[in-house]
């Protein structure tokens, strides 16, 4: 990544009153043995609750964000990343949206928001997917 000051979003869900993101972070990952993690953040902002709750995510989990995009546009729910070590989310693709976050390694909370997303969602979130794949190689 050539800006490492400026975030990328990895995907966004949003509607005139709420949305919830997830934004890569700039910089070198961390390396844990054979593996390497880029630092993340899930965003909320909603007129009744906004936060933010950090997370790490290997080229493994874009990958598998990638098929998550297919199963949500089939109809299907999903949860990511696959794992537990860090936050994640539960997306149900129904009328609205419910994209609820987890931050279940250390608060315990969790956090449902009801999102009235546009029709183009999956091909805006592909977007973003693919820009993201290329600055993070």
């Amino acid at each position: 990544m050539t800006d490492h000051a400026q975030p990328l979003e990895l995907f966004r869900f949003d509607d005139e009153g709420q949305s919830v993101s997830v934004r890569m972070e700039g910089g070198p990952p961390s390396v844990i043995g054979d593996d390497r993690y880029h630092g993340a953040e899930i965003v909320v902002e909603s007129g009744f609750v906004s936060g933010r709750v950090r997370l790490v995510l290997s080229l493994e989990d874009l990958d598998e964000w990638g098929r998550c995009l297919d199963t949500l546009a089939s109809g299907e729910g999903v949860e990511w990343p696959p794992d537990e070590r860090t936050a994640w989310l539960d997306i149900v693709p129904d009328d609205p949206m419910e994209v609820t976050v987890h931050d279940t390694p250390s608060t315990q909370v969790a956090v449902r928001v009801p999102i009235d997303a546009a029709e183009d969602w999956p091909a805006a979130n592909r977007l973003r997917l693919d820009r993201v794949r290329r600055a993070f190689g």
